[in-house]
């Protein structure tokens, strides 16, 4: 007697191993979907920031923000203190070279620089380990608003108005009372005099980071390139006479006498302290610590130099140096790619002039 032939495994169970991979594939598209927005059409995505900084009118081949700039170069050299912060290479390398750009705020390329409120100063620092250090800091002291959709509402009510040319006051009124952390922000952009040149502009860090020593011991910071070149006023009437290129111009001039120096000065987190919130600043009793030395050396147009075509994401930090959880800091790092790209992009096809 023969045996028993057993009965056909459902069809089902043959389609068990292809259900899961469909599943890790869906669920890898979902993360997708959701990440441009594609499920969540209110949500701020990166693509969507930046599509709002463009207003439908980007400068092609120039990043989205910041789009005029000159390159930079010279060196970082630290002290000891700054080793006891943190165990990067660049605070126990003797000398770190450095590629960086300094820019005025804005979309246009072609904008006048002395009429600019915000600078900034973008570092590369490439330590002899191949680690790198990526800064992006700006002459502001804090972050105007706490989120990435606070920052997309404020460039919306902060677009001129076509009939006047200027920003509508009832929207920027509604703002501010929706965002009330942005009077910081604004009491600075009143209040704060006018530096006459790059080279004596304190440049900062904005975010917390959170810097770990060789023993292990860790801190939150934040910091600031703090100028060591004389603080000169620029009032209105210099600044509306001046060149287009006066910045540029200024710091060429400059450069051509010698070398520009300013102290990484960190400060130091104590309880309590707003660590994931770039608008609020941290009591002024906070310890601050003189890191180190950057001195630049050399400026030169950007088309001709190398840091157009680096991405200055704030989140690319070095074994000893960590991003802390600020969703601002996050949001920068992920519409600068997309910037990245789209330049990227628009110059590899000869879009660009």
């Amino acid at each position: 007697m023969s045996e028993p032939v057993p009965p056909a495994p459902p069809r089902w169970r043959a389609l068990l191993p292809f259900l899961g991979i469909a599943a890790v594939v869906g669920g890898l598209a979902a993360a997708l979907a959701w990440t441009a927005g594609w499920l969540t059409p209110s949500r701020v995505t990166a693509p969507r920031l930046v599509d709002t900084i463009e207003n439908g009118k980007p400068f092609v081949g120039f990043r989205r923000a910041h789009a005029r700039g000159v390159c930079v170069a010279g060196y970082f050299e630290p002290t000891a203190e700054g080793a006891g912060l943190s165990k990067a290479r660049v605070f126990t390398q003797a000398r770190t070279p450095a590629l960086g750009r300094m820019s005025i705020g804005g979309g246009d390329p072609n904008g006048p620089e002395a009429m600019a409120r915000v600078r900034s100063l973008a570092l590369q620092f490439d330590t002899d380990d191949g680690q790198q250090w990526r800064l992006a800091m700006n002459s502001f002291p804090f972050f105007a608003v706490s989120t990435p959709q606070a920052f997309a509402e404020q460039i919306l009510a902060s677009r001129p108005d076509p009939a006047t040319g200027k920003p509508d006051p009832a929207k920027q009124q509604a703002f501010a009372q929706r965002h009330p952390e942005i009077a910081n922000f604004m009491a600075w952009a009143q209040s704060a005099p006018w530096s006459s040149s790059y080279a004596n502009t304190a440049y900062n860090g904005v975010h917390a980071f959170r810097f770990t020593n060789a023993a292990g011991e860790a801190r939150y910071v934040r910091w600031s390139f703090v100028p060591q070149a004389p603080f000169e006023d620029f009032p209105p009437e210099q600044r509306q006479a001046a060149e287009a290129s006066y910045l540029a111009d200024e710091l060429a001039a400059r450069l051509a006498r010698g070398p520009v120096r300013w102290t990484l000065a960190v400060t130091l987190a104590e309880a309590g302290d707003p660590i994931e919130d770039p608008s609020q600043p941290w009591p002024e009793d906070r310890q601050r610590v003189a890191a180190g030395t950057f001195v630049l050396e050399r400026a030169y147009a950007e088309a001709d130099g190398n840091c157009r075509d680096i991405n200055f994401d704030p989140t690319i930090l070095p074994e000893g140096i960590a991003a802390s959880a600020d969703p601002v800091l996050a949001a920068r790092a992920a519409a600068y790619a997309v910037s990245f790209n789209r330049r990227q992009r628009e110059r590899a096809a000869g879009e660009a002039n």
